[in-house]
């Protein structure tokens, strides 16, 4: 009788052990959990990155990730976007397509998170209104202005090559966007390598004019950049960005007034200008995560930039591509 107690104290005794064992064993999974979940969100943009700002305005993040505190910090193009991100002081961001290819080129640290459609009409080549240059030939040996780095480094690029012209053709002017603008309203540039809202804003004030834009040449894309450690560790979190980008697509088509309007305020631009902006994009303009055409154009861009020199280094693009869990 005795052992028959005895084996059963044993048997309630190890069944503790088991499930205080088991108890453990979940409080420290959960405890790792807890200790991996963000508790800020490092969100890099741009006044003119439209899904952006408007879920910036709609406190879309907030609503998505309840518990984190969102952080916003602006920056005046691709290229200090990325650099941000590479020193981890941001966890994502938006930029047009070649600043990534610089960036990786020089070694910077970055995931492609995810890639939107570039409107047909995202970027020009503007002259002064009373310009006598007709066409893309005629830009040999003219002074053009355009951001280090930034996706109107690859438009024009691609235009020079398609007029059969070379770097060493042109002067090319290193200005900032504003800079640029303050240039060919004084004509000390021959012409201007630009983006949206530039375009319509040179437009619309009646300074400027278009001599070629990027619907004569193929597809771009804008793409969100995320930091290597936030899509590793937080590969859920990173879906969700998604999700919210997604989101403000959606109400951005819906409410195109609204959205002008948060364009405007965002840019310092007149409303008229953000309307045609607006006007000039895809409807609707989903995030996805990249698809093999997609790492193509970028990776045609690293090829055509390291054969131009303007590149230290070619690139693998598809190394860098975030590819989650299904």
């Amino acid at each position: 009788m005795n052992k028959v107690i005895s084996f059963s104290l044993i048997a309630v005794l190890g069944s503790g052990l088991a499930l205080s064992g088991c108890s453990k064993q979940q409080s420290s999974e959960k405890e790792a959990v807890a200790a991996n979940d963000i508790k800020t969100l490092n969100i890099g943009y741009q006044k003119a990155a439209l899904k952006l700002i408007v879920a910036k305005q709609n406190h879309l993040f907030e609503k998505e990730f309840p518990n984190v505190k969102i952080e916003w910090k602006e920056f005046p193009a691709g290229p200090q976007t990325l650099e941000a991100l590479s020193v981890n002081s941001i966890d994502f961001g938006y930029t047009g397509d070649a600043p990534i290819v610089f960036a990786l080129s020089a070694g910077k640290q970055l995931n492609y998170l995810g890639y939107e459609q570039a409107s047909n009409q995202a970027h020009s080549i503007l002259l002064p209104t009373d310009s006598g240059i007709k066409s893309l030939a005629e830009l040999k040996h003219k002074r053009i202005a355009l951001t280090r780095g930034s996706s109107a480094h690859n438009f024009l690029a691609e235009a020079l090559k398609k007029a059969n012209l070379s770097w060493d053709d042109i002067e090319p002017i290193w200005l900032s966007p504003s800079d640029a603008r303050a240039a060919l309203d004084k004509k000390s540039i021959d012409a201007w390598a630009v983006w949206e809202p530039y375009i319509s804003a040179a437009e619309i004030d009646g300074n400027a004019k278009i001599l070629f834009d990027s619907k004569e040449l193929p597809p771009t894309y804008g793409y969100y950049l995320a930091q290597p450690s936030f899509v590793k560790n937080h590969p859920n979190d990173a879906k969700k960005v998604l999700t919210v980008l997604n989101e403000a697509d959606v109400w951005i088509n819906s409410h195109k007034t609204e959205a002008a309007e948060i364009l405007a305020k965002s840019t310092g631009l007149d409303v008229k200008i953000a309307e045609q902006v607006i006007s000039k994009k895809h409807d609707p303009n989903p995030v996805a995560l990249l698809t093999p055409e997609v790492v193509q154009s970028q990776q045609k861009i690293a090829d055509l930039f390291y054969g131009q020199k303007l590149i230290p280094n070619n690139i693998e693009a598809q190394k860098f591509v975030w590819q989650p869990n299904p």
